[in-house]
């Protein structure tokens, strides 16, 4: 399973087509992270003033159509990751079909990001 993090008005906006972020178009590629906690570093460092709520997909990188490359963080990860942390970068829109759970950040009263929780339906 990989994770990405997406503000809840942008996964909703086009339901029947694959998800396809700006930085496909800006950087070639879908951002994504390979765990819970490498997520979480990466809110706390690039997503704490976007719209809430913010979710976190987690997609079946089996189940994807474009190609789903490991790479490392360039420049560098993000503050509580360790550095060679690999990143997994896809190379096209996210299929909706990949995607087998949808959880919400949890905050804590810090504005910091704290866990994962199931999204409310």
């Amino acid at each position: 399973m990989i994770y990405h993090v997406v503000p809840k008005e942008d996964w909703d906006a086009r339901p029947g087509e694959p998800y396809a972020p700006s930085s496909l178009s800006e950087d070639g590629f879908v951002h994504c992270s390979p765990d819970e906690a490498t997520t979480l570093a990466v809110v706390d460092a690039f997503y704490r003033e976007a719209p809430r709520p913010l979710l976190v997909l987690l997609v079946d990188e089996g189940r994807l159509t474009a190609r789903c490359a490991w790479e490392a963080a360039d420049p560098a990860p993000p503050p509580g990751v360790p550095g060679g942390t690999l990143f997994p970068h896809v190379y096209g829109p996210l299929d909706r079909e990949a995607v087998t759970r949808v959880l919400t950040v949890r905050w804590d009263d810090g504005g910091r990001a704290a866990g994962l929780v199931e999204t409310a339906a």
